[in-house]
């Protein structure tokens, strides 16, 4: 009786002292071990690999000791040679406008047609004229933060026209160099 005890406790704490893969539970009569045996289905094994992302079946990359050597150097080094970004939001009622420095993603410059100083001044807040009124004083702002240049992507949804140019052109002719990045 105790040796059979022994053998289902040695068995049982086999069983909980680590995770199982998918597989069917084989007793071999002579151990006293538990094996697991993979379940397999047309091949394809069920368990996952060491990282627990992808099946036994696909090969597993190499880690990359360098995780930016496939980064371009132009990818690692954009952030610091144009740290401040122009990002403009243009909705039916306001126009938004703002200058982020890359690297610590910060707002250095801010402008909007609904603030209260801005929007007493304004017919629309949504026009041209809002727009180029925005780029004005975001330019304005910017300087007095020391910031002169920007870079200027648009969204997948935005076309470079109309409000959106007012606003980079607006900045443009108040004394911000804003290099603009169109595919």
């Amino acid at each position: 009786m105790s040796a059979a005890f022994f053998r289902l406790s040695a068995a049982l704490s086999a069983l909980f002292a680590r995770p199982q893969p998918a597989g069917r539970l084989l007793r071999s009569s002579l151990s006293t071990q538990a094996c697991f045996v993979p379940r397999s289905f047309f091949g394809v094994e069920d368990f996952l690999d060491d990282d627990n992302s992808r099946p036994y079946t696909y090969q597993k990359e190499k880690k990359s000791k360098n995780p930016n050597k496939h980064i371009s150097f132009k990818q690692r080094t954009i952030a610091y040679m144009e740290p401040f970004t122009l990002d403009v939001f243009i909705s039916k009622r306001f126009v938004s406008a703002s200058l982020t420095h890359r690297v610590t993603s910060k707002q250095v410059a801010v402008a909007g047609t609904n603030s209260k100083d801005i929007k007493a001044a304004l017919k629309s807040r949504s026009d041209i004229p809002a727009c180029l009124a925005i780029g004005r004083i975001l330019s304005d702002r910017a300087r007095e933060a020391d910031v002169y240049t920007a870079s200027y992507t648009p969204r997948e949804r935005d076309k470079f026209e109309g409000k959106i140019r007012a606003v980079v052109q607006s900045l443009i002719d108040n004394g911000i160099d804003v290099k603009i990045y169109l595919d």
